[in-house]
């Protein structure tokens, strides 16, 4: 996830996931304590204009950024405030810049500075109310939602603190337990957390919708449907279009999937009514990465084993080994925690430092020295923090870090290339002027890392000394693609719902006493995943998901698995490669490099159709790159399910 994101995502977010922040010296508005934005010079040009609110937008940035990054690995009462308070100062200069743009409308202007003030009215997926009061509520109710979620904590028994768990240690039991109820009680466990959000995300809907508004827009939904360089209208039928092509992937993994946990729990426990699949069995509190199943998932047991975890796992238990023996005689618990947790840090930066590598084989430059310092790469022992993973530019000047809670395990090192090309992009761009310092559309910087992952191939795995030399059979193709779809493909259809629950709740379609029940209801038509047991409106199970307190717009993770293919496939072509779209790695390949880096720079200084064509000659994203990339896994699966009745009834989705 990208900070700009997480950052403005929560108050500001360009685009989805770029903050943007501005700054300067305070002039309290009325009774408010805010910083209103200048007024604008007599008979300033538009061009006049957009280089004063960019020069000011650089200007109070850090502060914005500082705030952010303290409310989310500091959480306290304290830091929250502060949050707010940096975000309420934001969104009244926002709020004052698209005020003052108002007066060039119809005004000759150049092709950038209208650009420009078209992105401006987008710099927030947060669009905020004009009055004074009203604004200041909406930022205490998002920062207090996210702090909500970054403390979330449920206890099996409330008398007994050893009890408690967070979101990691739960998720962890999904991960490795494949006991049913096990599973059963951490999954309903962490959904418990969102309960209390309901009240704070009614009013916070009721108060981004007055912002919009405010805007000339119809609700905060159409706001992020016009990040998109065409009719809001249009992104629907976009991604419906795109979702038609990969949906046959879908489903038959979906029936295989079904087919192995029947085996495994029994027909009355390995599916839910309608042929859909158990919330609580797929390995991930929200059914969106089945990869944790792979015990489970596996074609072919040891073909072509590529055991991530147990290698980094290995690497753990050297460095601690070797923590142990720089340390003689430690024997007290807080000593050989501190060596525990120095070891913990050791892999987590060894992580980091080969995602590094790939980029750099690429021809990009090393990550400044500033970034190893400052950045969260493991979850300190003596605070709350967000452990969410998000990347963060923190001054637009070279300030990039990474807040993550590492573990040595698989997840958490694609998780790091993932983020580390949120921060290239980052760097590439951040010559332009800070409005065009954002992905092309926010689907590009999510589509960035994850265009690397897909080229960690076995054979990039070996050479890393990861796995040992990858085998070259078909049963170790399939393997290796299974693995890669239980990630990629799982996740597409959750990708789209997360935002069509959205959007309807904007538009009053979905209203507050349907909430849940409407999101289940996506849900199974979506992923075909269901609750085994009913979920009424007592409950609140979207804020169990973090991009919903924390206010982050979905569609781009959806367009992101589509463009990285797509991205994919063009640095593979660029590289000189020639064979099977699947077997490509372009590690260490400097023209493939270079082409990339071509796009990088471009940020969202031109229509994403012109910045696509940069790096594959097309204006139109497309799922053809995905499909040829597993073809060889689907016709294994369609074999596979070959007698199955496949695809689910979306209609038998548990009643409220």
């Amino acid at each position: 996830m990208k900070h700009r994101n997480a950052l403005l995502a929560l108050a500001i977010a360009v685009v989805a996931l770029s903050p943007a922040a501005c700054r300067r010296t305070p002039s309290p508005t009325a009774g408010t304590g805010t910083t209103a934005a200048p007024n604008a010079p007599a008979n300033e040009t538009p061009d006049q204009f957009v280089a004063r609110v960019n020069q000011e937008f650089r200007d109070s940035y850090t502060e914005l950024s500082a705030a952010q990054w303290l409310s989310a690995t500091y959480i306290s009462d304290d830091s929250e405030l502060v949050a707010a308070k940096a975000n309420e100062r934001w969104l009244t200069r926002l709020n004052g810049w698209i005020e003052q743009a108002r007066s060039f409308e119809g005004q000759p202007m150049s092709p950038a500075s209208a650009r420009s003030i078209s992105l401006l009215k987008l710099m927030t997926a947060m669009p905020a109310p004009r009055d004074p009061k009203r604004l200041a509520e909406l930022t205490r109710i998002a920062t207090h939602m996210e702090g909500m979620y970054g403390a979330g904590t449920w206890c099996s028994d409330p008398a007994d603190k050893a009890s408690c768990q967070q979101l990691g240690q739960l998720e962890n039991v999904l991960r490795s337990s494949r006991d049913y109820h096990t599973q059963l009680q951490a999954w309903n466990g962490w959904h418990t957390i969102s309960m209390p959000m309901r009240k704070d995300y009614v009013r916070f809907v009721e108060l981004v919708n007055e912002g919009a508004k405010d805007m000339g827009f119809a609700d905060a939904g159409e706001v992020w449907r016009s990040g998109y360089d065409m009719p809001p209208a249009q992104i629907a039928a976009e991604t419906d279009r795109l979702w038609s092509q990969v949906k046959p992937l879908y489903t038959q993994l979906h029936c295989y999937a079904r087919t192995r946990l029947d085996a495994t729990y029994g027909n009355d426990k390995g599916e839910v009514a309608g042929r859909m699949l158990p919330a609580h069995l797929m390995g991930n509190m929200w059914q969106q990465d089945w990869s944790n199943l792979w015990d489970l998932l596996q074609p072919y047991p040891g073909a072509g084993s590529l055991d991530i975890t147990g290698a980094l796992q290995r690497q753990y238990r050297t460095d601690y080994a070797t923590e142990l023996s720089l340390h003689p005689g430690a024997q007290a618990p807080v000593e050989l925690v501190d060596i525990e947790r120095s070891a913990q840090l050791d892999v987590a930066r060894q992580m980091a430092s080969r995602a590094q590598d790939f980029y750099v084989s690429l021809g990009m430059q090393k990550l400044p020295d500033s970034y190893w310092e400052r950045s969260q790469f493991i979850k300190p022992r003596d605070r709350d923090v967000v452990c969410h993973a998000s990347a963060w530019d923190m001054d637009m000047a070279g300030d990039v870090r990474t807040k993550l809670c590492m573990q040595p395990n698989e997840e958490d090192f694609t998780t790091i290339y993932h983020e580390l090309g949120h921060l290239y992009y980052d760097l590439a761009y951040n010559k332009l002027t800070p409005i065009f310092q954002q992905g092309a559309h926010d689907g590009f910087h999510e589509a960035i890392g994850d265009t690397i992952v897909l080229a960690m191939t076995p054979e990039y795995l070996h050479s890393v000394g990861l796995v040992d030399a990858p085998q070259r059979s078909h049963e170790a193709l399939v393997n290796t693609q299974m693995r890669m779809a239980l990630s990629k493909v799982a996740f597409l259809p959750f990708g789209l719902m997360i935002d069509r629950w959205r959007w309807g709740v904007f538009d009053g379609s979905i209203p507050p006493s349907d909430y849940n029940h409407a999101w289940w209801a996506l849900k199974a038509k979506y992923q075909g995943v269901a609750p085994v047991a009913p979920r009424g409106e007592d409950f609140f199970d979207p804020g169990a998901k973090y991009h919903v307190p924390g206010n982050t717009p979905y569609t781009r993770y959806f367009l992101a698995n589509i463009l990285q293919f797509q991205f994919y496939k063009a640095l593979c072509d660029a590289s000189g490669y020639h064979g099977p779209l699947y077997a490509c790695s372009f590690y260490g390949n400097k023209a493939a490099g270079r082409k990339y880096m071509a796009m990088l720079e471009k940020g969202a200084s031109q229509p994403w159709q012109q910045t696509l064509k940069t790096l594959t000659g097309s204006e139109k994203m497309d799922a053809s790159a995905l499909l040829e990339y597993f073809a060889p896994l689907q016709e294994w699966l369609q074999q596979q399910n070959e007698g199955q009745a496949c695809g689910w009834q979306a209609s038998a989705v548990p009643n409220r």
